[in-house]
């Protein structure tokens, strides 16, 4: 258990940057403190003793904000980040040297009995606000993106991104664990390779357009006056929707596409 204890204590000096002295770890590292009151009260529920467990359980998300039932297991060198919001469910398995940011959940589907909840391997990352839900296998070296729910078995060395989570593949490419900017986007990528498309698709349309436009704007006015009954003024009130593409209108739907798309970082 001292063993353990160390090991959960040195992790967070090679994980944390911000983490300068041992006084400041031991007293203001909310996932610190939660692990050892969880290591406590898994003892006690090891034993069978009853309330108590469930009762430290309690005291420790009052203190830290993290919720951890005393039956999950949790490895050694495991570093809660931050912490708040974090929930461990009772039949929940940590592996060692995991890392887990705030809001993560571990928890079930429904109401099934006995194992319904996630089983991570060694070295896994689980990004802030990510929800891995059932009784799942996640293998080692995984990596789960911020804001990803995951609902189905992930193999090893593999990156989990979106919702749901969908497993994208690094081709053994090394990335450490705080690396949260090179984590791929799966959705952006569909979208770049969707709106490459459209262009290509607009490229085609306007080679077998004629060279000379068609004159098409007295029907378009005489049908603008029939569909609405008041052509007695000379204007069109044709619908929007109904009028020839214009430079103007094209310029402005490719400003709002390039914004998105900076904004998105595709």
């Amino acid at each position: 258990m001292l063993s353990i204890l160390l090991a959960d204590f040195r992790i967070i000096f090679e994980r944390d940057p911000a983490a300068r002295n041992w006084l400041e770890v031991l007293f203001c590292y909310p996932g610190l403190q939660a692990l050892l009151m969880h290591r406590f009260a898994h003892w006690l529920y090891r034993l069978g003793l009853p309330f108590v467990p469930r009762l430290i359980s309690h005291l420790a998300r009052f203190f830290t904000g993290i919720e951890i039932h005393p039956g999950a297991q949790i490895g050694r060198g495991v570093f809660i980040d931050h912490g708040m919001g974090v929930v461990i469910g009772e039949t929940a398995i940590v592996g060692d040297y995991a890392l887990i940011y705030q809001g993560v959940t571990l928890g079930g589907t429904g109401k099934e009995c006995g194992k319904r909840h996630p089983t991570l391997g060694e070295n896994v990352v689980v990004g802030a606000g990510a929800k891995v839900l059932g009784n799942l296998l996640i293998g080692n070296n995984v990596r789960i993106g911020a804001g990803s729910v995951v609902l189905r078995d992930v193999p090893s060395d593999c990156t989990v991104v979106g919702v749901p989570g969908r497993i994208v593949y690094r081709s053994g490419e090394r990335v450490e664990p705080l690396e949260h900017g090179r984590l791929p986007d799966s959705e952006a990528q569909v979208i770049r390779a969707l709106v490459d498309r459209i262009e290509n698709l607009e490229q085609q349309v306007q080679s077998l357009q004629p060279a000379e436009p068609r004159v098409l704007e007295p029907a378009i006015a005489a049908m603008s006056a029939s569909f609405n009954g008041a052509a007695s003024n000379g204007k069109s009130t044709i619908p929007a929707t109904w009028l020839p593409t214009t430079a103007a209108n094209c310029r402005i739907r490719d400003r709002v596409i390039e914004e998105f798309l900076d904004g998105s970082g595709i």
